[in-house]
């Protein structure tokens, strides 16, 4: 059987190695990694062949050079935000250092790529779900079976700071009830395991939930299933995101400061927000969001306004309590300034 291949001096020679073998068996990137690197590699590849008439065929890693690149980058920008085209071009940076470590010939290509800049990245401020406006989307649920397993996704995305794929993919026994404080087993980015502990009030509610939907359930069923043809399979994010915008809908009349979009990842960046505002350490918030770094999750680290007005009147009090450092004497004060 014949493989394909390409002449090892043109770009793409090597990108079938990189996203196939590379990136899922010795970096053991996560599937959603691999598709966003592959679908930037493909863009990049589109944009060579429609936009400048080069073939797969003809580019050579040569060929890619530090203004082709700068153009590329100008070309994305039209359509893309600046995190959207300095992904893009990352991918393209990672896949050129991958190619450059098997061959040091390609190692100036690399280094040329990688000092294309970055395009300045807008801050944002991000919403959080208000403490008012919190309790009225917990309290929308109607008191039925559906209405108890809404609630429950809700209490536990909150509860646990949970990412909404790590919520689908845990099983009935990822919660260790035996324990005091009960915990879940969190099964998360990164092929990473961790471990968080829930308040007395969620596990209240798992437990009518298990009563309700896993009554004789085995320990391994998805912990929130929907039923597709009889058969019970794990809920889909966008279910759960359906079932967050239905309550969200429901109070916005009664409570007009709600975020105009509610989605999952909004309850987890209110409770990092809450955490660090009720003075939890950083390394801890960190630690129950399972970031590899603290760096990361600096942008939960938002003060809250009654935090800034008592920094700034314990500022204030410093000042007042502050005495001169000289008198009303002209000479004296350009002396203790350095001058005559």
């Amino acid at each position: 059987m014949k493989t394909f291949s390409l002449n090892k001096a043109l770009f793409f020679s090597k990108t079938n190695d990189y996203l196939n073998v590379y990136l899922p068996k010795q970096a053991v990137k996560s599937d959603k990694t691999i598709k966003t690197y592959t679908d930037a590699l493909t863009v990049f590849r589109r944009y060579l062949y429609e936009e400048r008439n080069i073939s797969i065929r003809m580019f050579k890693f040569e060929d890619c050079t530090r203004d082709l690149l700068l153009e590329y980058l100008a070309y994305l920008k039209k359509d893309h935000k600046a995190t959207s085209c300095n992904n893009r071009m990352a991918a393209i940076k990672s896949y050129l250092w991958y190619v450059a470590d098997g061959d040091i010939s390609m190692q100036s290509i690399a280094l040329m790529a990688s000092k294309v800049p970055r395009i300045r990245e807008t801050k944002v401020t991000r919403e959080i779900i208000q403490e008012a406006d919190f309790n009225a989307l917990l309290a929308a649920p109607p008191n039925t079976r559906i209405g108890a397993r809404d609630r429950t996704i809700m209490i536990l995305l909150y509860d646990s700071a949970i990412r909404v794929s790590e919520l689908l993919s845990l099983n009935v026994s990822s919660i260790n009830f035996t324990s005091s404080p009960v915990y879940i087993c969190i099964h998360g980015k990164g092929d990473k395991e961790r471990i968080v502990t829930i308040t007395e009030k969620t596990v209240r509610h798992l437990r009518a939930y298990l009563k309700i939907y896993h009554g004789d359930a085995t320990k391994d069923m998805p912990l929130f299933y929907t039923m597709i043809k009889g058969r019970k399979d794990r809920m889909s994010p966008g279910n759960v995101g359906r079932i967050i915008t239905k309550y969200a809908s429901a109070i916005r009349e009664e409570h007009p400061d709600l975020p105009k979009k509610i989605y999952p990842h909004m309850f987890r960046r209110t409770r990092a927000c809450n955490l660090y505002q009720d003075g939890v350490e950083l390394e801890l918030v960190s630690r129950i969001l399972g970031h590899s770094s603290t760096q990361t999750t600096r942008i939960y680290a938002t003060p809250s306004i009654e935090m800034m007005r008592e920094a700034m009147e314990h500022h204030d009090s410093s000042l007042i309590e502050e005495t001169p450092l000289w008198t009303d004497d002209e000479s004296e004060i350009a002396r203790l300034c350095g001058i005559r």
